[in-house]
């Protein structure tokens, strides 16, 4: 089994920064990506940001987002700078994990973290 758990997520005033946490843990083999998606309410699921072999970043967050890893720790964090009200959201950690069982990779989700940025 593979689990992944968030954290980080809180109350924040337009402008300001959060760090979200995410570790994976289990029986794991080896880690092809790691990323963050957000849910606001009314609207579907987005990606926010991923880490493989490149990262990659949704427009919206350019410039005011980084993504990072630690390997050793199977922990993929998300640096979020500036932040604004329409970032409020719920994030949910992304991972892409082959397990000691199995011979090919799948794909986990962690419970979510809630974002809200209001003054």
């Amino acid at each position: 089994q593979v689990q992944l758990v968030e954290s980080g997520g809180g109350l924040v005033q337009p402008g300001g920064s959060l760090r979200l946490s995410c570790a994976a843990s289990g029986s794991i083999f080896s880690i092809n990506t790691m990323g963050w998606y957000r849910q606001a309410p009314g609207k579907e699921r987005e990606l926010v940001a991923v880490s493989g072999g490149s990262t990659d970043y949704a427009d919206s967050v350019k410039g005011r987002f980084t993504i990072s890893r630690d390997n050793a720790k199977n922990t993929v964090y998300l640096q979020m700078n500036s932040l604004k009200p329409e970032d409020t959201a719920v994030y949910y950690c992304n991972a892409h994990i082959m397990d000691f069982y199995s011979d090919y990779v799948k794909e986990y989700w962690g419970e979510g973290t809630r974002v809200t940025v209001s003054s």
